[in-house]
């Protein structure tokens, strides 16, 4: 079951990319670049997690799905909707700030060694040790991302709702595909992944249609 949840949530995954890249050829606009560079990364962790947990594990193949999956892909997700819903200023700060961020936890999800060996099946939990590594990083990462999230889709409530209702539940539904990544994450953190596959399927559901929810109402806006 956690293979072909995983391949479905990667072949949704891929193809929200590839629309948002599309968008960015046809309208550049900085949201909607950081907003592809985050599925985008979020395809290339839900192809590794299929592959981890249909033909086994390796030791790049897992530091792949950790990296992209559980350390920055949030981040580049919030990146977008700071641009989508505070501007470009706000969005530059934070690219700079993530840029930091990036060049650390790269190299640490890359070079750390394992505190125990990869399973043979399922999905790995507690790979590498507490303290200053990859899941330091990625605590921060997912719970930094989040947190901007959430608070910008209240700050759409209240700046958009009698304006844009269309952005509003853009940015709320961008929230639930957070939260369902998020909880799957802190399932698997727990040692319960039975519903890590399913948890990212419900993420890029939610945050692809929540996107197109945002973003069309932009084009509305622009258009007036």
């Amino acid at each position: 079951m956690d293979s072909a949840l995983a391949l479905i949530a990667a072949v949704a995954a891929t193809l929200f990319a590839a629309d948002l890249w599309r968008d960015y050829r046809r309208h550049p606009r900085p949201h909607i670049a950081a907003y592809a560079t985050g599925m985008a990364m979020f395809a290339v962790a839900t192809w590794a997690l299929f592959i981890g947990v249909t033909f086994g594990w390796t030791g790049t193949l897992y530091r792949t799905f950790f990296l992209f999956g559980a350390v920055l892909n949030i981040l580049f997700l919030a990146l977008g909707s700071m641009f989508l819903v505070v501007g470009p200023r706000a969005g530059h700060v934070m690219t700079i700030a993530i840029g930091a961020f990036a060049a650390i936890s790269v190299t640490l999800t890359l070079t750390v060694p394992f505190q125990q060996q990869l399973p043979d099946g399922g999905i790995p939990h507690d790979v590498f040790a507490t303290g200053f590594g990859p899941r330091l990083f990625a605590a921060i990462g997912g719970g930094l991302g989040a947190t901007i999230l959430i608070v910008l889709a209240l700050v759409s409530v209240f700046r958009f709702w009698k304006t844009n209702r269309r952005l509003v539940w853009g940015s709320l539904l961008i929230v639930a595909g957070t939260f369902a990544a998020a909880w799957g994450g802190t399932g698997l953190a727990l040692g319960d992944a039975g519903g890590f596959a399913f948890s990212l399927l419900l993420a890029v559901t939610f945050i692809w249609v929540g996107y197109r929810v945002a973003s069309g109402s932009r084009r509305l806006e622009s258009t007036s």
